[in-house]
């Protein structure tokens, strides 16, 4: 951080906070946003703008009859108004969303400054837990107390989950070091970019969104200088004011809307934005703040590898009901990755040269530096020829130009390796020059390293490239396989069939019958595949993807891609047949009982998540799929015997061997079941897990599959981490990224710091101090039980509701959200089916959150406990009320449906059912949200009970006011989707009255307000 930058910073602590900055920004956009309207539509529709949001209750809900106001105004509105509204309200939302999201920033950074203000050896700088008090020679302004006070508490809890006050807190707990030490050697922290069609927004306006930020920042800058710095003068804040409006006219006037349905290649390019921008750059960031930390508090602590936090991706990767992912699609976004971090790295050392320029003459030289001078001089001749004069002095600078140039020779045949027409030409690159790894990158990086340090000097830019090398390789992320478990059946069958090696066709088998012929053929030695045979599309794709990832591991090395999940896993022999297929590809080895593919079992649905423990259990019990975890045969037989066994840890490797990793959906799991009983059986399948693992002598570690949105799985991820079972996380976890989660946590620097940052306290604090209340047999009873109330409550309107297919298809924008252009995936497994089965989960989130009912993440959970409450009123109210403070699980389900019950809102939701049902279903479908409406009051009825609490989000007064501010603008858009909508379904039934308004157009406006809501929401699936 600039001296300049913190010295404005602290000014900000001092005469405001990071709160008032923003309240006084939001104003300033407000303006900004008005004025622009007013120049580019007029005040007349600003006017209907203004009067379209005061219909709001004064927290963000629509008043009980709006049908006398906004339809009727909305009705007047010709079709050209409707759309330049609708754009009006999106783009607010998403200037208001980048302005929040830089005084989070912000307010990271003054919580980083108060922290660095304090001593080390406590976690908030006083015994009391409070911010050190204004002495009496203090000559602060009159009022700044009592503004640090009102915040003092936000201030605190954004300060727990950083480094800073971890490792205060262990001490302080009297953690053992011996156990903190442990834990940091196997700290493992993944997360992984996943390709889910949640992306809303186009990747021109997200580069718009992070040009305001810099404005803003900008603007910050000048306005403290103002206030005191005395560096800058009142033209600079004008400045940055006018082009903070210029931005946002030149934002008006572009295309919110994708123009065309992304590729793969597309979505590869808008998930590597956010390393390109952002975490390439900020990640040695977090190894230096945690090694800060732990030396303040444990000095003689080693800290962990830079590498304890490293990513992956499933873009690219994923087959999953997605037929464009191919194996040259694959094999593109492999070569993609590579390229981009050989730019990033060539950059890095051009600036290092510069910064190196140490002479011969004035500082000394190792030999081991010198002996790798003389052997690049010899294998690149020319480099020497060209630089020897001008670095002969210049040991440094020589050794930095052969590094670049091998980078380069890498580039130019890593562009080569992309394009399938010039793979013949690969030979006219000097492949004898180029790194055919990171590790001889690293190596060379060392060297220099270690011969700076021989001469008591450092370089930072220099530790930071060997701690972006170690995380990222040559490959940037860890791709992700992933596939159906039918895809690999229908293969096997196909085979097995054509070969004429069963009695009965395979798909007849019964599940001891199929492990039983699985085990014989991954113990022969014997092909199973026929090479020149060829079969239907579908099975020729499942044996191709395995023999794709052969390939990618043989030329970018085992680290590029060595998981494969398999999605929908319900019977031991969806494990088997991978692993057969992965055995005919060469991945798996009979003969030594080692492979380089690890498989990853997803359990998904209850039924699922239920049988997993017996499923794993079931495995374990078999030879040569221990041997597998274990790393063959040898191995294993050593381990048996109590042997050492060599352990590698490198995440650049392979998987850590006898490590299982086990993947938890989140998504279809709620969309079977509920939210409470989603989250009460993952919750059961850990443990089981974890014990299975234990009896073993494996090492698990669970892969969370978290959406966005809170029906998915979403929510902050420290709680949520804090939240799970004890002893299951023992410094391992692994999470996916998606949509637009991405953006609000990597889009600018300190917001991805910082997410990082809480990630890993949380795994260290949950690993080291997690509570025995999971344990408590009687407790998880009552969860056992209200599991069961939830789910039935669930499922018998989901489900058994005979209207409430034809109610959900009608009142929610369902069919309209199938034709955004988000997405290369399609929104469902089979395309002609119209049910629930076949609608993935995140279709089904998004409409729900659209039409403001939410109802996944909450629908069932009142019914549970009022019933279980009404038992007996005052001991169970009691004893839910103690869960809610002393239990992290329910605390954090509890929590999630209240953020969630903020953004309802039934008005709305019954003005979607009155103008959109058909006239004949208008009666069934107010049935069907009378029983909704019902379980609404309840649940928050009950919530707000057990929480003790007037209001919802009354614990936390900044999600409360970013709600209810988003709420307010919501409602008219929200009113102006319905329209559209109806519409474009009455264009679609020919109904003349619209029809001097095409249907693209229609479709156009609909999806506009889509994107506003998806904005307002700031969640879509």
């Amino acid at each position: 951080m600039s001296q300049l930058l913190q010295s404005s910073l602290s000014l900000s602590c001092s005469f405001s906070t990071a709160h008032h900055i923003l309240s006084r920004r939001l104003k300033l956009v407000e303006e900004l946003w008005e004025s622009v309207l007013r120049a580019e539509c007029g005040q007349e529709l600003l006017d209907v703008l203004q009067k379209m949001r005061s219909i709001s209750k004064p927290d963000g809900q629509a008043t009980d009859a709006p049908e006398s106001t906004v339809p009727q105004l909305i009705a007047k509105l010709d079709f050209n108004d409707a759309i330049q509204a609708s754009r009006a309200f999106a783009l607010y939302f998403q200037i208001i969303n980048i302005v929040e999201q830089h005084y989070e920033q912000l307010g990271h950074q003054l919580s980083r400054l108060d922290v660095d203000r304090e001593t080390p050896n406590s976690p908030n700088g006083s015994s009391n837990g409070h911010t050190n008090q204004e002495s009496p020679s203090d000559t602060s302004p009159p009022g700044t107390k009592q503004l640090e006070q009102s915040f003092s508490q936000a201030e605190e809890k954004q300060k727990a989950g950083t480094f800073d006050w971890l490792f205060p807190y262990l001490k302080q707990q009297n953690m053992p070091p011996r156990k903190i030490q442990q834990l940091l050697d196997d700290l493992d922290v993944r997360l992984v970019f996943t390709a889910h069609p949640t992306e809303i927004v186009r990747h021109t306006i997200r580069k718009k969104q992070r040009r305001i930020s810099h404005i803003l920042q900008r603007l910050d800058r000048a306005e403290e200088g103002l206030l005191g710095l005395g560096t800058t003068t009142k033209w600079e804040a004008e400045a940055a004011t006018a082009e903070l409006m210029e931005e946002i006219r030149l934002w008006w006037r572009t295309d919110e809307l994708h123009q065309m349905k992304p590729t793969v290649l597309d979505e590869v390019d808008y998930s590597l934005h956010y390393f390109q921008e952002v975490l390439f750059d900020v990640i040695p960031e977090l190894s230096l703040r945690l090694k800060q930390a732990l030396k303040h508090s444990f000095p003689n602590l080693k800290p962990p590898k830079n590498n304890f936090c490293y990513f992956g991706s499933w873009v690219g990767g994923d087959r999953d009901g997605n037929p464009f992912v191919t194996s040259q699609v694959t094999w593109e976004t492999a070569c993609y990755q590579r390229g981009l971090v050989l730019d990033k790295y060539i950059n890095s050392i051009q600036q290092l040269s510069s910064l190196l320029s140490l002479s011969i003459h004035w500082s000394s030289v190792g030999a081991d530096l010198l002996t790798s001078l003389e052997k690049d001089r010899v294998r690149m001749p020319k480099i020497y020829e060209r630089l020897a004069i001008r670095y002969r002095q210049e040991p440094y600078r020589l050794k930095l130009a052969y590094i670049q140039q091998r980078l380069e020779n890498t580039r130019n045949r890593n562009q080569l390796l992309a394009n399938p027409e010039a793979r013949r030409t690969i030979t006219q690159v000097d492949e004898e020059n180029i790194y055919y790894g990171g590790e001889e990158f690293l190596t060379e990086l060392r060297l220099i390293q270690n011969n700076l340090g021989s001469t008591n000097l450092s370089c930072r830019d220099l530790d930071g490239l060997i701690c972006q090398a170690e995380i990222y390789g040559f490959n940037l992320t860890q791709l992700d396989f992933r596939q159906e478990s039918s895809r690999h059946s229908e293969a096997i069958s196909e085979i097995a069939a054509y070969l004429q090696i069963l009695p009965k066709p395979y798909e007849e088998l019964t599940e001891s019958e199929k492990i039983a012929w699985l085990n014989r053929e991954l113990t022969s030695r014997r092909p199973l595949i026929p090479t020149e045979v060829d079969f239907g599309d579908r099975t020729e794709e499942a044996i191709e993807t395995f023999r794709i990832l052969k390939q990618l591991q043989q030329e970018f090395g085992l680290e590029i891609c060595h998981t494969y999940i398999i999605s929908m896993t319900n019977d031991v022999s969806d494990v088997l047949e991978v692993m057969l297929l992965a055995k005919e590809a060469g991945l798996y080895d009979p003969a030594t009982g080692n492979g380089t593919v690890k498989i990853v079992p997803l359990f998904e649905t209850v039924e699922d998540l239920q049988r997993a423990p017996a499923i794993m259990e079931t495995l374990l019990l078999l030879p040569f799929y221990r041997a597998a975890l274990a790393g063959g045969y040898d191995r294993l037989q050593k381990q048996e015997i109590g042997e050492t066994i060599e352990e590698t840890k490198d995440p650049h490797l392979l998987t850590p061997f006898n490590l299982q990793e086990v993947m938890l959906g989140y998504s279809d799991s709620n969309k079977d079941s509920g939210f409470l009983s989603s989250n009460w059986e993952i919750h059961k399948a850990q443990k089981s897990l974890q014990a299975i693992a234990k009896k073993y002598g494996v090492n698990l570690r669970i892969f969370h599959g978290r959406g966005g949105s809170v029906g998915r799985g979403g929510g902050p991820a420290y709680a949520a981490i804090l939240a799970q079972p004890a002893g299951t996380i023992e410094g391992r976890i692994k999470i996916t990224e998606q949509g637009e989660v991405i953006a609000s946590k990597y889009s600018l620097p300190d917001l991805a710091i910082y997410n990082l940052e809480t990630i890993t306290t949380a795994v260290i604090q949950a690993s080291l101090l997690g509570s025995g209340f999971d344990s408590i047999d009687p407790w998880n009873k009552i969860m056992e039980d209200l599991s069961a109330q939830s789910r039935q409550a669930y499922r018998s309107l989901i489900y058994e509701h005979p209207d409430f297919l034809d109610f959900f298809y009608s009142v929610t924008p369902i069919e309209e959200i199938g034709q955004l252009q988000i997405a290369s995936r399609p929104s469902r497994r089979q395309s002609t089916v119209r049910d629930l089965s076949s609608l993935r989960a995140i279709p089904w989130v998004f409409s729900w959150t659209q039409s403001r009912f939410l109802l996944p993440a909450w629908y069932g959970v009142g019914t549970a406990l009022h019933e279980f409450v009404d038992r007996e009123p005052t001991k169970n109210l009691e004893l839910l009320r103690y869960f809610y403070h002393k239990w992290q699980f329910f605390r954090m389900v509890i929590s999630k449906v209240e953020m969630t019950l903020a953004k309802v809102d039934l008005q709305i939701a019954s003005h979607y059912i009155d103008e959109l049902s058909p006239s004949e279903d208008l009666e069934r479908f107010e049935r069907v949200f009378e029983k909704i409406a019902q379980e609404y009051h309840l649940t928050k009825d009950m919530v707000l009970t057990i929480e003790g609490h007037k209001n919802l989000l009354d614990s936390d007064p900044d999600l409360q006011r970013s709600v209810q501010l988003r709420n307010g603008t919501i409602v008219p858009l929200g009113f102006l989707q319905v329209s559209l909508i109806k519409r474009l379904r009455q264009h679609n039934q020919s109904r003349p009255i619209y029809r001097a308004i095409t249907r693209e157009e229609l479709l156009r406006g609909a999806m506009l307000t889509i994107n506003g809501i998806a904005a307002g929401m700031r969640n879509t699936g």
